[in-house]
């Protein structure tokens, strides 16, 4: 059986591995969807192009690429980093394969992301760890709820029979005790469902903007670069909006205590195509970026940032990521980040289902 173009076309996008052909002159002339993810822009934006405009320099040795089509020579480099201008860096085995096409010879790039798979295990571990950590900071809240509760009412029984200028110290008794209620009840997390309708996630990005130009005490600058072909989603706005406030509201807090010349935000959306989320592949996933020129995360405590009561900030309460991550786990989704210095990156995922987008294969 002879395979159609569209079924081939079809073939090629199935693909993890990304794919990208180039002219002799090194300019684009093809990726698949892989490819695509490789370089976090559509196919409109990559063709014509030349290959080493989108990375950093010496990342590319237009040399070397030139003298394989001179010469018909093929390689295969394991393990090389991409840096591309956009602050990326990208762990991949790399192969680069002759061909000869219509418009004459060139080059096909197989790129095979390796760091994807040492994420999706690392992922993996963090989830388990995570789950574990809420779990027993769960019981801990629990176990200490029953007895602040009768510590109150033992106060407010006694505050009855003090005389009025000792009954400031059962107030501070009653005070400290819904102050801890507060606390224990925010380490518990989000304990309603999501309410789920469908709604552009665009909306819930312009709110956390629009309260974060009036919340700053100093002057941010807040970068929008939206993907407009994003359908609605089925989410939970005030969730997803919760979500993305405290990543935001976090790199503010770090951006201010470390007086950060320029300091810049930058909410971007993209769409991410055949994502493995929590062991589950999603042909379509929407994709926010949060970005922030600040000091970056400490290294001592990136493996843990999701944790409850994890915090880099003077008064922060290691609350506002872990609480995050709980309410986009809530929609089947997932917060990666990349940060070193000068550079702060969080991305959510959200599963676009094919009812979504009105597909019905």
């Amino acid at each position: 059986m002879v395979s159609t173009e569209s079924e081939t076309q079809l073939l090629l996008n199935s693909l993890n591995t990304a794919l990208v052909t180039v002219d002799r002159s090194l300019r684009i002339v093809y990726a698949n969807h892989a490819g695509e993810a490789l370089f976090e822009t559509g196919m409109k934006q990559l063709q014509g192009h030349f290959l080493p405009d989108f990375f950093l320099p010496d990342t590319i040795e237009t040399t070397r690429l030139k003298a394989a089509i001179r010469k018909g020579e093929d390689f295969t480099e394991n393990e090389i980093k991409l840096a591309f201008k956009d602050n990326r860096y990208v762990s991949v085995d790399l192969t680069v394969t002759n061909i000869t096409t219509a418009n004459g010879p060139g080059l096909l790039f197989e790129v095979k992301r390796i760091d994807q798979q040492k994420r999706i295990t690392r992922e993996n571990l963090q989830n388990a760890q995570h789950y574990a950590a809420r779990e027993l900071v769960r019981g801990l809240a629990h176990e200490i709820k029953n007895p602040l509760g009768g510590i109150r009412g033992a106060a407010q029984l006694l505050e009855k029979e003090l005389p009025e200028q000792h009954k400031e110290f059962t107030r501070m008794i009653i005070e400290q005790s819904d102050r801890l209620r507060t606390l224990v009840d925010r380490l518990l997390g989000p304990n309603s469902l999501p309410r789920f309708e469908m709604s552009n996630v665009h909306q819930a990005l312009e709110k956390v903007r629009s309260l974060m130009l009036v919340d700053s005490v100093n002057p941010i600058s807040i970068v929008r670069d939206y993907d407009p072909s994003i359908p609605d989603l089925r989410i939970d706005p005030d969730m997803i909006q919760q979500a993305v406030l405290n990543i935001v509201r976090n790199s503010i807090q770090a951006l201010n205590e470390h007086n950060t010349p320029n300091p810049e935000i930058q909410l971007i959306t993209r769409i991410e195509r055949q994502m493995t989320i929590q062991s589950e592949r999603h042909a379509l996933v929407a994709k926010v970026k949060i970005i922030d020129n600040g000091p970056g995360i400490p290294a001592d405590i990136k493996d843990t940032l999701f944790y409850p009561m994890v915090t880099s900030k003077q008064n922060g309460s290691g609350l506002g990521l872990s609480i995050s991550q709980t309410l986009i786990n809530h929609h089947g989704g997932k917060i990666d980040v990349d940060s070193h210095p000068g550079y702060t990156k969080f991305v959510i995922y959200i599963p676009i289902n094919s009812k979504e987008t009105g597909d019905d294969e």
